[in-house]
């Protein structure tokens, strides 16, 4: 997983740099797996826009992501490992012993040909899915759930992981990519590993263009508007904005916005770092 840079040939080359996809097996997703993606130009369903600086990008088929890892006790072997557009981190297409394939996000490590499996009982080695009970306490992980059985919500994007720091009778205790410490029930499922494509983070667009491609349109800053387009538009010459905030008038750096009330408090025993 390495980053490839480029010779300033043109100006859009100079500050390019993008993954060089050493781990790419197979250009072409398994159609089976395939469903299409309608694209929404950030509009909802009377057409009104409520997402701005979202339209146009390159045309995607969404690819079916096996989350739950519910097929227990049943031996899969990793057939490709293949580029998603949908997402930051690799994807891997395996095949179970009863030859049923689905997808999975590819572990960092995982080569073609491995066997994993999932389900109680599983030894805690890379791509394999178990419970929390199970998985041994300093263990790195990602996928994990938040309900048992609703599939993995955690710790899901390149390069990411949690680490299994304790069990307190029916819960236990992660420590999570933003530095939060939760409580989660030792019944839901873990993948063990860490998710692929870890260099995604040093990847440079080069140019305009390849935001383009991935349908983001340009954005504009709210100190560069008018007072009727935003609280920190307006001013003589290049002011400076005032309290940043956004278009709704709600405060930013450093303003809380969680709700006090909220129900997953309790499990939270330490908020992410600032």
């Amino acid at each position: 997983m390495a980053i490839r840079k480029f010779k300033p040939t043109t100006p859009g080359q100079r500050n390019k740099a993008i993954s060089a996809f050493d781990e790419i097996t197979c250009t072409k997703p398994e159609k089976s797996l395939l469903e299409p993606l309608r694209k929404t130009g950030g509009r909802n369903n009377s057409g009104k826009m409520t997402m701005r600086y979202i339209g146009g990008g390159h045309k995607r088929m969404y690819r079916v992501i096996d989350f739950r890892r519910d097929k227990d006790n049943c031996p899969a072997t990793v057939r490709t490992i293949e580029y998603d557009p949908n997402r930051s981190a690799r994807i891997a297409l395996v095949v179970y012993a009863d030859g049923e394939k689905r997808y999975i996000i590819a572990p960092a490590g995982i080569r073609v040909g491995q066997t994993i499996m999932s389900g109680p009982g599983v030894a805690p080695e890379l791509g394999n899915a178990l419970p929390l009970s199970e998985i041994p306490l300093g263990t790195v992980i990602h996928n994990i759930e938040l309900r048992p059985g609703q599939g993995a919500a955690m710790a899901r994007s390149a390069g990411t992981y949690a680490q299994l720091t304790a069990r307190e009778g029916k819960h236990a205790i992660l420590r999570l990519p933003s530095g939060e410490t939760r409580m989660v029930l030792v019944t839901c499922r873990a993948t063990v590993g860490t998710v692929s494509n870890s260099d995604h983070n040093l990847e440079s667009s080069g140019k305009a263009g390849r935001s383009r491609w991935l349908g983001r349109r340009p954005r504009n800053r709210g100190v560069v508007m008018n007072p009727v387009d935003h609280p920190m538009g307006g001013g003589e010459g290049r002011a400076s904005g005032g309290h940043p905030r956004s278009r709704k008038g709600i405060p930013a750096k450093g303003y809380k916005t969680r709700n006090p009330k909220s129900t997953s408090n309790k499990f939270i025993i330490e908020r992410r770092k600032k």
